[in-house]
């Protein structure tokens, strides 16, 4: 698809979002990009380069996709919108499900009816493979049960479906991107492998969670490149597409390979309180992203070696941007 004129990117202050601006924009597009609202005008991790690109490449502008208003302010003038904005951490979801409902439900659909009100030209919905819950077949293709096991993944399998009743309602172009664990620069320490690598650059001790539990994690770069590849091609118009390593390792082998890193042996002690619920906590995520390599030629570049290497020297550099002796749920 050759895009013209502007990309909306919701989200664009967090971590996927962030770098997913930085892709754009590398690639010739002009972006503009949602920041959550906030008296101190701060704009997340776009703070940290926004700054280097002409402002009629980068628009920043800033809101709440909980506000109609917002959603038809932002989606004028737009062909693309990638639609990141979500309350992401699965605990807190566990203390406030109804600001997950607010966010992810309620601000997708404000989203969606701008979007069709726009004329937008595609619509790309990101997902989460946590809608799979835990794997019941590996690899875990795009035809797996859905079963959320978690308020957070629920409410995303709800944006999900009503992203896609638009397309079938409506036409409204969209595409449903579901990718795995992302991991790298700018992560927040509510994440497992930002957990593991600001306690190991700050100790040997390590407070964590259950470790057994396995994952794919998918460096964010290789991640971003496959949400656009995925969400600009017009084969997956009306689809689901995951994006994913194919490689899953369970936390204690995270571990080991950030203690390798960082030339320390690292001892792990459980932490009662980042005990999911056992019903709710997915064992298992290893993704087929077979669909998108075979229509686009995708596939991850980084592994998990180098991407670990990577997103420790990140971490070395902007440790005072974390509260490194607390628990972020």
């Amino acid at each position: 698809m050759q895009v013209k004129g502007r990309i909306l990117v919701t989200g664009a202050d967090g971590f996927i979002g962030s770098h997913l601006v930085e892709y754009l924009l590398n690639q010739g597009y002009s972006v503009r990009a949602l920041s959550y609202y906030n008296s101190f005008n701060y704009w997340g991790h776009l703070e940290e380069f926004y700054r280097d690109w002409d402002r009629d490449r980068l628009e920043v502008v800033t809101g709440d996709i909980r506000d109609p208003e917002v959603c038809r302010r932002i989606c004028d003038g737009v062909e693309v919108v990638f639609h990141l904005a979500a309350l992401i951490p699965i605990p807190y979801s566990y203390i406030a499900p109804h600001s997950y409902v607010r966010t992810n439900v309620e601000g997708t659909l404000n989203l969606l009816l701008s979007a069709r009100r726009a004329g937008v030209k595609r619509f790309v919905h990101t997902s989460t493979s946590e809608v799979y819950g835990t794997a019941q077949k590996v690899p875990i293709t795009e035809d797996h049960p859905l079963n959320p096991q978690s308020p957070y993944a629920a409410t995303k399998l709800g944006a999900d479906k009503l992203a896609l009743s638009f397309y079938m309602s409506f036409d409204l172009p969209v595409v449903v991107v579901r990718p795995f664990n992302t991991y790298g620069p700018r992560q927040s320490a509510r994440a497992v492998i930002p957990t593991i690598i600001i306690q190991a650059l700050t100790s040997d001790r390590l407070l964590l969670g259950d470790t057994s539990t396995a994952r794919d994690f998918n460096y964010v770069e290789d991640t971003v490149r496959g949400m656009v590849m995925a969400g600009l091609e017009d084969a997956f118009v009306g689809e689901e597409v995951n994006v994913g390593s194919g490689k899953s390792y369970t936390i204690a082998e995270i571990v080991d390979v950030v203690g390798r890193i960082v030339g320390k042996e690292l001892r792990v002690e459980v932490d009662p309180s980042r005990i999911r619920p056992a019903k709710s906590e997915v064992r298992l995520l290893l993704c087929s992203a077979e669909k998108l390599r075979f229509r686009t030629g995708w596939s991850p570049q980084v592994d998990i070696e180098e991407g670990l290497r990577r997103t420790i020297d990140w971490f070395r550099g902007n440790l005072r941007a974390y509260k490194v002796d607390m628990y972020n749920i």
